[in-house]
């Protein structure tokens, strides 16, 4: 197979280059047809360089990201930039990823983006975005509390 980057490969620095907000990894690991699907506002981001005109513009600046897994078809653990622990998987041209984004105004949202693959290289992103909540009253008797949300309202 000589040199040639797996999917695991291009997926896992894809992930590192995004926490790390690396525009020129990205631009490198990205097909040219990249475009990021977000269904909860119904908007679509065709190509690399409109996703880094939007980031420049973004008010306050980017969030942080903490990556917490990468998932495909064989698990396997790494450890992240941010000293963290992350899955991360065999080959396959889907993956989905989770991580937590911190925006400048401090709200911490918990993400999923589902990853699409075409030639070895990032796609297709669909990423969807939602704020953590303390769980319901109610439910304690039925279920186990595993974390405690960062931010729960």
């Amino acid at each position: 197979m000589g040199n040639r980057a797996t999917n695991e490969d291009t997926v896992r620095v894809y992930a590192h280059a995004s926490a790390a907000g690396d525009t020129e990894t990205l631009a490198r690991v990205r097909h040219a047809d990249w475009q990021a699907l977000w269904p909860q506002s119904g908007e679509r981001v065709v190509g690399h360089s409109c996703w880094v005109a939007m980031a420049n513009s973004y008010p306050g600046g980017l969030p942080t990201i903490k990556l917490d897994r990468l998932v495909g078809s064989e698990d396997r653990w790494v450890v992240t930039p941010g000293n963290t622990a992350a899955r991360v998987a065999g080959t396959g041209d889907f993956w989905w990823g989770e991580w937590k984004m911190t925006y400048p105004d401090g709200k911490v949202y918990e993400c999923v983006a589902l990853i699409e693959m075409r030639d070895s290289l990032i796609w297709r992103e669909t990423v969807y975005w939602a704020e953590p909540f303390a769980a319901p009253d109610w439910r304690r008797p039925f279920v186990e509390q595993v974390t405690a949300p960062d931010d729960a309202v």
